[in-house]
């Protein structure tokens, strides 16, 4: 039995969220202005006050600590996801690692597990990097 539309919503809400928070942690040094950035990133996307948004990103964080893998999130966002709000997707996991001023090799390799459990072409992983770091 399919969930209740707002059911889905808030699991695809949950797995993107939980996609930033672990891009977060990844390097091992969870940063204010990486979650300042998730922060923003929760608000934009799904149009939450902030209050909305830090309980939202509450929940992923303890989903995401008790995923065994990535899974979980991206067979939800590959369902319901088109192909360019997938790109979009890589772009925001992007702004979240250049966040700190720096990208951390563990980063890199989290956004290009993503995109390829996501399909995401090659070609749009690298320009979707370029454009958040500032690159023609």
């Amino acid at each position: 039995m399919p969930l209740p539309a707002a059911a889905a919503e808030a699991q695809l809400q949950q797995a993107l969220v939980a996609l930033f928070m672990e891009m977060m942690t990844m390097d091992d040094v969870c940063q204010e202005t990486e979650r300042t950035a998730i922060l923003s990133l929760t608000k934009k996307c799904f149009s939450l006050s902030t209050e909305q948004a830090e309980h939202l990103m509450a929940n992923a964080e303890q989903k995401r600590q008790h995923a065994v893998d990535y899974y979980e999130f991206t067979s939800l966002i590959n369902k319901r996801f088109s192909p360019g709000e997938k790109v979009g997707l890589i772009q925001s996991l992007w702004q979240i690692a250049y966040a700190d001023g720096q990208l951390d090799p563990q980063e890199e390799y989290l956004v290009r597990k993503i995109a390829d459990l996501l399909g995401v072409s090659h070609t749009d992983f690298i320009m979707t990097k370029l454009r958040v770091n500032g690159k023609p």
